[in-house]
């Protein structure tokens, strides 16, 4: 019986995670941060997204999809990165989540397939997840604007909503925890040096 569930023990696992989370969420608004300080998290989300995005790609001939999922364009500079406040990097993030999100519903709709579709759902699951994460971290008042990811492309890969979604998660997610890590984890260490924005 034990052999047959790994893939249950990773699921329980990850919604473990996500519900310690949200409970330390309820405490107030600093708490979330601390979940932050255990990268451990983070890694978890890049190594589960590798392994939908593995998945998926040996799935049986995945249809092209017939209404093209839209994407974000995930790719940034890390020096432009490092210039922006928190708020904004977190707005862009929710932005590209969003995207992500929309994607992964409408192409459930058209994936009847099983094995595409179970990892479609996955990732819907995950990428919602952080929307709801993400959305408690506001350093503004003003609420958050959805569908303001500026730069967007069509797709008609089912494969290319999970490399979205992996690059996602190893690139801006991952340098975004880590500065929250690096602010709020070391008391008395924060704003130290900040990156040369003006210069070139």
């Amino acid at each position: 019986m034990q052999d047959r569930s790994p893939q249950l023990s990773m699921e329980l696992n990850r919604l473990l995670l996500l519900t310690s989370f949200l409970l330390h969420v309820e405490e107030g608004h600093a708490s979330p941060v601390r979940l932050v300080c255990d990268s451990r998290l983070i890694h978890k989300y890049i190594g589960e997204a590798k392994d939908m995005e593995k998945t998926v790609g040996q799935c049986q001939a995945l249809p092209a999809l017939g209404c093209p999922a839209v994407l974000p364009l995930v790719n940034f500079s890390l020096q432009q990165w490092k210039c922006k406040s928190s708020e904004s990097k977190r707005r862009e993030i929710l932005c590209d989540l969003a995207l992500l999100v929309g994607a992964a519903a409408g192409a459930q709709g058209q994936v009847t397939q099983e094995c595409g579709a179970r990892q479609l759902g996955q990732l819907y699951e995950h990428a919602n997840s952080f929307l709801l994460l993400l959305q408690t971290f506001g350093w503004e008042a003003g609420p958050w604007e959805p569908g303001c990811s500026p730069h967007s492309v069509e797709q008609t890969h089912v494969t290319s909503i999970f490399l979205t979604y992996r690059k996602l998660v190893q690139g801006k997610l991952s340098f975004f925890f880590h500065n929250l890590a690096k602010d709020s984890c070391k008391p008395g260490q924060g704003g130290g040096r900040e990156p040369h924005c003006g210069a070139r």
